[in-house]
């Protein structure tokens, strides 16, 4: 995989050479580049796969299978918050020379509300900070976004990198509906920073 700015322009290269493309999330970093994206798709017959792995997870197509029972509107309360340090910590920095917390995952997330409650976004809000100096002044380490669906449903989202995000509630990962709720609980003595358990197999709670 490439860094998030560098997505489009590989992909429309690889078009232009008649070739099917699948693209690492998220597609673009910016919404024209993402039509040119898909333009380029159109204009030479070819397919576009974008890499959404949620939807191959056991745990998340369990999740989706068993909120959609319970029927809507939802609100979706989910994050994904790690407190990076050393390695890490230098990974995200390089992360976020081109693409915030919140998108960089995020666009897992909102995929997943799309697929479990069918209604289209008709609003998006959210809001970032720079909690530290080695994060560039046009970036943010720390952000939240709100959604609201056309059927009543609200989606939440949170995402923060860095030493000095918190551990408590890292992993959230809640569906509630006016018929119950479905979570994907993470084990108690995994640490947020542990991004290899953030792709596996969790505990399905319905309550």
């Amino acid at each position: 995989a490439t860094y998030s700015d560098s997505h489009a322009d590989y992909a429309v290269r690889a078009f232009e050479a008649g070739c099917h493309v699948f693209v690492e999330k998220p597609l673009a970093t910016t919404m024209a580049d993402a039509r040119r994206v898909v333009a380029a798709a159109k204009a030479n017959g070819r397919k576009l796969v974008i890499g959404y792995i949620l939807r191959h997870h056991p745990s998340w197509i369990r999740l989706i299978a068993e909120a959609r029972k319970l029927g809507g509107p939802y609100v979706f309360r989910m994050n994904l918050n790690q407190q990076s340090s050393g390695h890490t910590w230098e990974t995200h920095k390089q992360l976020m020379q081109t693409t915030s917390p919140i998108v960089d995952c995020g666009v897992h997330y909102l995929d997943v509300m799309l697929q479990i409650t069918d209604a289209k976004p008709i609003e998006v809000r959210g809001m970032g900070v720079r909690l530290s100096d080695e994060v560039a002044q046009s970036m943010y380490n720390y952000g939240h976004l709100q959604v609201l669906f056309d059927d009543g449903s609200v989606g939440w989202y949170e995402a923060g990198w860095g030493p000095m995000i918190s551990e408590t509630a890292f992993f959230v990962k809640d569906v509630i509906s006016p018929n119950g709720c479905v979570s994907i609980v993470m084990k108690e003595d995994v640490k947020s920073d542990d991004i290899d358990t953030h792709t596996k197999t969790s505990t399905i709670r319905l309550h």
